[in-house]
């Protein structure tokens, strides 16, 4: 349990780069539009070279080619409307502040259980809740939280359900047939339209990236989309049949609203939360935490 612990708290720092890079490239002038679409087109070719040396990658085009209408679908929602947004709201709030909002994910993810023939679990919604309290707090600043956090907080929503819509999609297509990396290889692959589209909309707009932007967006693709995903699965994957140790470990990520900060503040100069933002913090990690432990006795009931 320690080590999978362990391997929960690490990827959870190298999940918080996205959002302290993604607020570096914004600061540096860079455009949002680049930063989003960079980090595919550089994450899908490395991850077909980490697919190659045993043919890992056949089995994904087999499956594309069986089914391109969804694959094209939801991995445009799961990948392209879950970063583009993301991203840009990184535009309007400091990188601890999208970070924390981005754990309303728990609760979208929950909301969005009936499209998947199950019932809500009340009291894990219950649970979540606690993370739209502790955002709502983080937006109460002096003279009101303006209409930059509003945005923020709009962009983050929509990020929020399009993630686990898209990725849920496409792990009930693909049942048990693909391993988690090729699955992302996949999706990867093929929301690359939708990226294509958005840099040429950013090079028509912006021009060509800086090269600082480009390594920014590539150490994006290698520490959140890589080492951080493998890193969070193999966690789970040594505690999948202990619910309770399974929900310890999701717990985990809400270190990377504490990397995060540490990393906006030191690094970028952002601002500190206030005394509220500081309790809004508190409850985003209980209700992280609370919602683990629900989900893991519902799991047991």
């Amino acid at each position: 349990m320690k080590k999978a612990i362990l391997l929960g708290g690490v990827s959870s720092f190298f999940f918080a780069f996205t959002f302290v890079l993604n607020r570096s490239m914004e600061l540096a002038g860079g455009s949002p539009l680049w930063s989003a679409s960079l980090r595919y087109l550089l994450l899908t070719p490395i991850l077909f070279l980490l697919l190659l040396p045993r043919g890992g990658w056949r089995p994904v085009l087999r499956s594309v080619r069986e089914a391109p209408g969804q694959w094209l679908l939801w991995s445009t929602v799961g990948f392209g409307l879950f970063y583009l947004p993301l991203t840009l709201a990184s535009s309007f709030g400091e990188s601890w502040f999208v970070a924390a909002c981005w754990e309303l994910t728990i609760p979208a993810g929950i909301l969005l259980t009936p499209l998947f023939g199950r019932r809500i679990p009340v009291r894990t919604l219950l649970c979540a809740l606690l993370v739209v309290a502790g955002v709502f707090l983080l937006q109460v600043r002096p003279g009101g939280p303006g209409e930059g956090l509003s945005i923020c907080v709009a962009l983050v929503v929509a990020a929020a359900f399009s993630y686990p819509l898209g990725n849920r999609k496409m792990m009930q297509h693909c049942g048990g047939g693909l391993t988690a990396l090729q699955r992302v290889f996949g999706m990867s692959l093929c929301s690359l339209p939708f990226w294509l589209a958005i840099s040429a909309v950013a090079w028509g707009t912006a021009g060509a990236p800086g090269g600082g932007q480009v390594l920014q967006s590539l150490l994006v693709a290698v520490f959140s989309g890589i080492i951080a995903t493998v890193l969070f699965f193999k966690a789970t994957d040594q505690v999948r049949e202990q619910p309770a140790m399974l929900a310890a470990v999701e717990a985990t990520q809400a270190g990377e609203v504490l990397f995060t900060l540490l990393g906006g503040i030191l690094l970028l100069g952002d601002a500190p939360p206030s005394p509220l933002g500081w309790l809004g913090i508190a409850l985003v990690a209980v209700g992280i935490a609370a919602s683990s432990l629900a989900a893991a006795a519902e799991t047991k009931r």
